[in-house]
């Protein structure tokens, strides 16, 4: 009884502790979404009460006095609702050929002996940690000596040899047994069969994370567009947002709701590939 009685206030203690801590987390997690919280209502609110509801700051800085949509209809049915279709056929292109590139490379990289294997692997990894800044200007040459200059396989190309990506694939496919590999050749498949009857099924999780990696690389591109694309008809959703803004006009209603926009999307495929996120258990079928 003693000891129960003892333990009474230090449980008491840590309950509080944990009350405390929670509601500290709370108040954490609301000052970083109040900006995006006023992102988003600045999007539907008209332009000039934007940075009106500012002075004095109150609560009305979120509660909008009028409601609509007419900035996301001008947006869209602009130049940016252009440029958006034309993110999206990047993106697609560049997702669609850059996985099965990287997983071409990582199943190399993994599972085939050959000379030189750490030495190319080790570039690999050199390769996203070098920042693409320091290579555009030299790549975006060698684009324009190709004559792949304001075309769209010059926005694709960049980005199909992910080296994230590679290695991401590459640390998967090293944690499937081997049995599976050594079962599959000995029923006389080849290399290429057993990348795609094998590997490329058990790497779920590693192909969905791959993929959404190149999808982001190529979605948040600024820099590189820039560089190789000076046709409107081919420039990017976060290049023609840039572009809402001019020397004397601009619209932040606008802007709000082209960055709104741009971020759900990366959202949205969050949300439809997190089912394989979950991973899997490879060696559950090993004997």
């Amino acid at each position: 009884m003693t000891a129960t009685a003892a333990t009474r206030p230090r449980r008491g203690r840590s309950e509080r502790r944990s009350v405390a801590l929670t509601i500290l987390a709370v108040l954490v997690a609301a000052v970083f979404a109040l900006p995006a919280l006023w992102l988003l209502i600045g999007s539907v609110r008209p332009s000039s009460e934007i940075f009106g509801s500012l002075s004095p700051l109150s609560w009305r800085i979120l509660v909008p006095s009028s409601v609509s949509l007419d900035n996301y209809v001008t947006l869209l049915t602009g130049s940016f609702g252009r440029a958006l279709g034309v993110s999206f056929l990047v993106c697609a292109l560049t997702v669609a050929v850059g996985v099965l590139v990287c997983a071409l490379a990582a199943y190399a990289l993994a599972v085939l002996q050959f000379r030189g294997r750490g030495a190319v692997f080790a570039f690999v990894v050199i390769s996203f940690m070098v920042p693409f800044e320091a290579i555009a200007i030299p790549l975006s040459q060698l684009f324009t000596s190709w004559g792949l200059t304001n075309t769209i396989m010059g926005l694709v190309l960049p980005g199909i040899g992910n080296g994230l990506a590679i290695f991401n694939l590459r640390q998967h496919f090293l944690a499937v047994p081997t049995s599976y590999r050594e079962a599959a050749t000995i029923d006389g498949a080849s290399e290429p069969r057993v990348l795609w009857s094998v590997y490329w099924p058990l790497g779920g999780s590693a192909l969905a994370n791959s993929a959404l990696l190149i999808f982001l690389g190529q979605w948040t591109a600024y820099l590189w567009p820039l560089l190789v694309i000076s046709e409107s008809r081919l420039q990017v959703a976060p290049v023609a947002l840039s572009r809402t803004f001019g020397e004397h006009t601009f619209d932040y209603g606008q802007n709000f709701a082209g960055a709104v926009v741009l971020s759900v999307v990366p959202a949205v495929m969050m949300f439809i590939l997190q089912r394989s996120f979950g991973g899997l258990s490879l060696a559950t079928g090993e004997k």
